[in-house]
């Protein structure tokens, strides 16, 4: 996927004025929001807090030995059958599943949500090697009908109305008109059906592989994981590298924090471990599974400061407290990743070069951490992307200079004391309506505030003597 993420700003003009999208997005954030809080706290305050500690904890402990888990990983998969792979780059991804595919002679696949399939591009490269790809998840399914990209990490189409998927059903998949939800679902499952008995191989990405047991676990709400993982011939999952944990234990827990993180479930309605190819005593199964574990600049974050965004288990539930995105929308983000989590993954994994506004669309309220289910400290990380951007010279020149002349002036007491002496006797004799230049922008929906008769340092003196 292309990233454009240097447009988020007129992207996000855009998504601000769309009405249909902001009554979609506010509706979807907002329900998530709080069926996440009701399930993390359903028994106490102090447990959902304990729970979430003790997830940081897992992910944490595996990133801290994120090296020998992978080779311990690597080694449990491949005494389970499983044919290990590695790719350093999406483009390494790409062409390891169109080695399999030759290799199998695969005419069509079918695909479960999977992230990292976005991030690395998969379908345009199969769609270009002449194999049909489907995406079995009904809102990848939308999103594939609309030509559209996914807005949320959970939930691809967030964005949209359910008159509009209406629509696009009627329009593009021949449905016949209704207005029923479960109605739009059935069609939607008739149709899925049949691509998943006929269907060459099985694309899935990966919650989280156990380096214990050598096993990809998946958290589903929908069947289609499991049979894109089971019908098929040929399954391939393209894995994270950082979705490491180490024990059943571990992944038991971190199986209770997604879902209510997530959708607000105490657990998902399919938590699926998939232990390697078909035996030859069992009667279904693909024949062939392969792991492909994904790089693409993961590795190269795990040496920063920034290691922990690696910790995050893509649960989405940053994006539905943020502000900011409940009013931009994902697509304004301009790549896979949006929200909070995505403001920072984004810039450390294409370039701060072509995402440089994203550590900016934050109001650093706090909430994304406050709500993240293994405790990342994002709003830190989008402060120092902030700093990364001045250190480069790449902040707003307007920004910039203003920064260096509010600096001189508090650098000296003297100076602090004139400019507010100067500022409100201007203001007091122009009365303005709003304020200059760039910070026009707070007074845009305020009033204008008046100064004080007396500042803080002057009452603070007389009260001394």
């Amino acid at each position: 996927m292309k990233v454009q993420s240097n447009n988020f700003i007129p992207t996000a003009r855009i998504a601000i004025n769309d009405v249909d999208l902001q009554t979609a997005v506010t509706t979807g954030t907002h329900s998530a929001f709080t069926k996440r809080q009701a399930s993390m706290y359903a028994v106490s305050q102090e447990h959902g807090q304990m729970l979430r500690q003790q997830a940081a904890a897992v992910k944490r402990h595996a990133l801290n030995n994120l090296p020998d888990l992978l080779e311990q990983a690597e080694a449990n998969m491949q005494a389970n059958g499983i044919e290990v792979l590695w790719a350093v780059d999406a483009t390494e991804a790409n062409q390891h599943v169109l080695d399999i595919a030759q290799r199998h002679d695969v005419r069509s696949v079918v695909k479960s949500k999977s992230m990292v399939t976005e991030e690395v591009g998969l379908n345009h490269a199969l769609e270009a090697a002449n194999i049909d790809v489907l995406e079995t998840d009904l809102g990848e399914y939308i999103v594939q009908l609309g030509d559209e990209t996914p807005s949320h990490i959970v939930a691809p189409i967030v964005h949209k109305t359910k008159e509009s998927i209406r629509d696009l059903l009627i329009e593009k998949a021949a449905m016949p008109p209704t207005d029923d939800v479960n109605e739009m679902t059935r069609f939607a499952r008739k149709t899925l059906r049949q691509k998943f008995l006929s269907a060459d191989m099985g694309v899935s990405g990966g919650n989280f592989i156990l380096a214990e047991t050598g096993s990809i676990g998946l958290v589903m709400n929908e069947g289609n994981g499991r049979m894109v993982t089971s019908l098929p011939r040929v399954h391939v999952a393209l894995v994270g590298i950082e979705k490491i944990v180490p024990t059943v234990a571990d992944y038991a827990l971190l199986t209770q924090v997604l879902p209510r993180s997530a959708t607000g479930q105490a657990l998902a309605v399919y938590t699926h471990l998939v232990n390697g190819p078909r035996r030859s005593d069992e009667p279904d199964g693909p024949e062939h599974v392969y792991v492909i574990l994904v790089d693409n600049g993961r590795s190269q974050i795990y040496n920063t400061d920034y290691a922990e965004a690696l910790a995050c288990i893509r649960c989405g539930a940053c994006l539905n407290g943020c502000p900011v995105y409940q009013v931009a929308g994902g697509h304004a983000y301009g790549w896979v990743y949006s929200g909070p989590i995505g403001a920072v993954i984004t810039p450390l994994l294409t370039g701060l070069e072509n995402a440089s506004p994203l550590p900016h669309a934050s109001t650093l309220c706090g909430m994304c951490k406050q709500v993240c289910p293994v405790d990342i400290d994002i709003p830190r990380m989008l402060l120092d992307l902030r700093h990364e951007l001045v250190q480069r010279g790449q902040g707003d020149t307007v920004w910039n200079i203003g920064m260096k002349a509010w600096a001189f002036g508090n650098r000296s007491p003297g100076r602090f004391v004139f400019g507010g002496k100067i500022a409100a006797r201007a203001t007091n004799l122009l009365k303005p309506k709003s304020l200059p230049g760039p910070l026009s922008g707070w007074t845009k929906y305020r009033t204008m505030p008046k100064f004080a008769p007396k500042s803080f340092h002057q009452l603070w003196q007389e009260q001394e003597k």
